[in-house]
């Protein structure tokens, strides 16, 4: 069935049907989807639950929306809980002990589960048991609780912030890739479709371009374009839409942002390009060091514009002409 959508709906519901229904509808991540339709195929043969999946990358890249197409593809309830929510060992013991037979129970940010939660998750994801500790001192006793056959999928930015035990107890470990700027045209012009909006296909290829490689990054900024070209009353989406949108939003025709642009700018002007270290930035910027090299850097490494060097950050020689090229046209100063 067609998902379309009214002028009237807030952004959060339209997020939700912009995400694709089926694997058919899920454009990209190829490797990805071909190795789970195996895993998941071999598991209904068997009718058994999925082995436990492991998914990683930076935000954006679709692992949350993968995880509910393994769910419709499994025939599985799916139970959703952000790993900051998991605060105590008895939260994590109830969803468990509430699973039903062949359940999905999918945690995302799992690098913020606590030491001591990760713990109740070993013999779960093993031997489908948890054990509580009932009662206090040396009267104090420990119960094991049996679960039903189930599948965790844990999703994550920061792969590395995951204990060695805890990740070799998943069955398999996927990494979401960046996106091509074909696919994310792809994803463009369906929620262009979705939004019931025309858009020329000039105008998709700078959305593209700017989208940071990233489909959720796309989506927005398509959003915003629909919104300026409904303040302009104009019922297209041309390259002179995007570019207000762009200019409203502060980023250049290559996605970078302001802050991108002041992080090279101090590499630049006040280090002469590097290189320098992550704790001079994060006392210039102003900014955590967890920001600059979990928000900033990913995009701008991928890019070119910066490099990594055991002295250091250096910006590159394409990011001096980038930031020339910017200051031609006066979109910064």
């Amino acid at each position: 069935m067609k998902k379309t959508v009214n002028r009237t709906q807030d952004d959060k519901y339209i997020d939700s049907l912009l995400r694709p229904n089926s694997w058919q509808e899920y454009i990209g991540q190829e490797k990805i989807k071909k190795s789970l339709k195996i895993i998941l195929g071999a598991a209904k043969k068997r009718k058994e639950s999925s082995d436990h999946l492991l998914f990683y990358g930076q935000p954006g890249l679709g692992k949350t929306t993968l995880a509910v197409l393994v769910a419709k593809e499994m025939g599985a309830n799916l139970k959703t809980v952000s790993g900051p929510n998991i605060e105590k060992t008895g939260d994590l013991a109830a969803l468990l002990s509430n699973l039903e037979t062949r359940d999905i129970l999918f945690i995302d940010e799992a690098h913020r589960l606590r030491p001591e939660i990760e713990e109740i998750l070993y013999p779960a994801m093993e031997s489908r048991k948890i054990y509580l500790t009932i009662g206090k001192g040396p009267s104090s006793r420990i119960v094991a609780l049996d679960l039903p056959p189930f599948t965790l999928i844990a999703a994550t930015t920061r792969i590395n912030l995951l204990s060695s035990p805890l990740r070799s107890r998943f069955g398999a470990t996927f990494k979401f890739d960046y996106y091509g700027n074909e696919d994310i045209e792809k994803i463009i012009l369906h929620s262009a479709e979705v939004l019931g909006i025309n858009i020329l296909e000039s105008a998709v290829a700078m959305i593209a371009k700017a989208s940071r490689f990233t489909p959720r990054t796309a989506n927005r900024l398509l959003k915003r374009s629909r919104d300026v070209a409904e303040i302009k009353n104009n019922d297209l989406i041309d390259q002179e839409i995007v570019k207000e949108t762009f200019h409203m939003l502060e980023i250049d025709e290559m996605g970078l942002e302001w802050h991108d642009r002041r992080l090279l700018e101090v590499i630049i002007k006040k280090f002469k390009g590097g290189p320098v270290g992550v704790g001079a930035l994060s006392a210039i910027l102003g900014e955590e060091k967890g920001v600059i090299e979990e928000v900033y850097e990913p995009y701008l490494l991928k890019t070119g514009l910066i490099q990594r060097t055991p002295h250091g950050r250096k910006a590159s020689l394409e990011a001096y002409k980038w930031l020339g090229e910017l200051k031609q046209t006066k979109l910064i100063h």
